[in-house]
């Protein structure tokens, strides 16, 4: 596993005008891929080149922070030990990457929202491992992410739902209700939802 200098795959200049960045991305119940069966995805880029995402409900059960802190020989507090780390998706398994509320300061950070950024350098790294980093914050290994045009045609292909990114969700709720309350957000029934619903 490495930490990666900048945020890989994704071209930060070149935004389209349709861009669903900020924006979750819900799998619909007929979605066969068992990567991404009733996921919640933060959309953290997309543009002409393509788009990229954090799963957020997925932890994995065999490692915790002691296990990246180890690895990457970070000094860390007892109370780091067991920090949960998030699948955050099939791309890129390697890379670490921090979804987090402020302070936005860190050498990797950028924007998804005003209040949510993603970072994955070493500085955000030792200051969670020392107990010193943003208040709210998921980690992640790896990512989820899609060639020109693939997202909007699976959206049209109706596999995802889309809403407005909720950091209440990713960082208050626990991980096993976030798809079903993002739903919810939305104004509908997750018992009701069939496959031929649209995105909002």
């Amino acid at each position: 596993m490495k930490v990666a200098a900048n945020i890989v795959g994704v071209d930060m200049e070149d935004s389209l005008n349709a861009t669903l960045k900020g924006s979750f991305l819900l799998a619909m119940p007929a979605l066969a891929d068992p990567h991404f069966s009733r996921t919640v995805t933060c959309i953290s880029e997309h543009n002409s080149e393509g788009a990229l995402g954090i799963v957020i409900n997925r932890m994995t059960s065999s490692l915790t922070g002691k296990d990246i802190f180890d690895e990457l020989n970070i000094e860390y507090i007892s109370d780091a030990e067991s920090i949960p780390i998030y699948i955050g998706g099939p791309v890129h398994t390697g890379e670490i990457f921090i979804l987090h509320a402020a302070p936005f300061t860190w050498k990797g950070c950028f924007m998804i929202t005003g209040n949510l950024a993603m970072s994955n350098t070493m500085d955000i790294l030792q200051a969670i491992a020392k107990g010193n980093g943003p208040l709210s914050y998921i980690i992640a290994l790896g990512c989820a992410g899609w060639g020109p045009g693939q997202l909007e045609s699976e959206i049209k292909e109706n596999s995802w739902l889309t809403c407005s990114v909720s950091e209440d969700i990713i960082f208050q709720l626990p991980t096993e209700i976030r798809w079903e309350e993002s739903v919810r957000k939305m104004g509908i029934d997750p018992a009701l939802l069939s496959s031929k619903a649209g995105h909002a």
